[in-house]
């Protein structure tokens, strides 16, 4: 079920400071992070504009662009953000038709999206950490060993050194962007098992992993807090090493699941929303993003 959380922003710039703000990114930019994509460093709020923002896409985003709406919230008020949880695809899909201002996503651009000519610009990145139900002993999986698993060739725990348990499989559905990163960085393009488990969202994965005993999830580093459900460390040179995931490990690279967050927006939308996008890349709103357990651009 789709929830909707409506946080109430303010676009903090008066029309004609809009008129001298300048581009947050071009069509069709890659995947890391450009000029345009570094934060600025203060966000002018010497006036209001009224108005509203409608944000829609990754569900794993959904931490990090509440706790920044609340942020700005604090310090402005005036006009209305919203954002709709439905997936990667669906929030890239709804600014792309003009059901929205910004999509979020977890994964970049396909080939015909960015032929669209939205604007690409990295807002955070986030480690995937492989989760299991706490009963489970194994503590430690080489990215072998999960590939191995998530394509069916591994079925029961004992063949990785735990009990003689079935594995369940549990992942997000196939318009996620987690989905897709993970079939691309973990399965190197390997299909997933035909008898696998699809979840629509990070809470639902959580929740399936913390009641099944055999089961084996993926989520963002950020949803670690939970206590119903325990992270792996994983080797990503055969077992020699194991890298716990966790945010200074993920921020240094030497935890190897790492992938970056992105949002999307019509640069004809660029001027309405400016002020909401230069807060979100700015100084402070970097500093959210590192308080919700993501890793900042900078």
């Amino acid at each position: 079920m789709k929830k909707i959380i409506s946080i109430v922003l303010v676009l903090a710039c008066a029309a004609a400071l809009l008129a001298g703000c300048g581009s947050s990114g071009t069509a069709g930019s890659t995947s890391t992070p450009s000029a345009s994509s570094e934060p600025s460093s203060s966000v002018s709020t010497d006036a209001a504009v009224t108005g509203s923002v409608a944000t829609d896409g990754s569900t794993s985003m959904e931490k990090v662009i509440g706790a920044l709406g609340e942020a700005f919230m604090n310090n402005n008020s005036g006009a209305s953000f919203t954002y709709n949880p439905t997936g990667s695809g669906s929030g890239i899909k709804a600014v792309l038709e003009g059901r929205c201002d910004i999509g979020l996503s977890s994964r970049a651009l396909k080939d015909e999206e960015k032929a669209e000519g939205l604007v690409e610009t990295v807002l955070a990145y986030d480690g995937i950490a492989m989760v299991v139900n706490p009963e489970n002993p194994v503590s430690d999986l080489s990215l072998e060993q999960i590939a191995a698993i998530y394509t069916g060739e591994i079925t029961n725990w004992k063949e990785v050194g735990g009990p003689d348990m079935r594995i369940v499989v549990y992942s997000r559905e196939t318009s996620s962007g987690t989905y897709e990163f993970f079939k691309e960085s973990v399965l190197r393009h390997r299909n997933y098992m035909a008898s696998i488990l699809s979840m629509p969202a990070t809470g639902a994965v959580i929740q399936s992993v913390s009641q099944t005993p055999g089961a084996i999830g993926y989520v963002g580093l950020a949803y670690l807090g939970k206590k119903n459900i325990k992270p792996v460390s994983i080797s990503y040179d055969g077992g020699k090493n194991y890298v716990a995931p966790n945010f200074e490990n993920s921020k240094n690279r030497t935890y190897p699941v790492v992938r970056p967050l992105y949002f999307y927006y019509d640069q004809a939308n660029e001027k309405r929303i400016k002020p909401y996008l230069d807060y979100l890349l700015s100084d402070q709103g970097q500093r959210m993003v590192a308080e919700t357990g993501f890793i900042p651009v900078k």
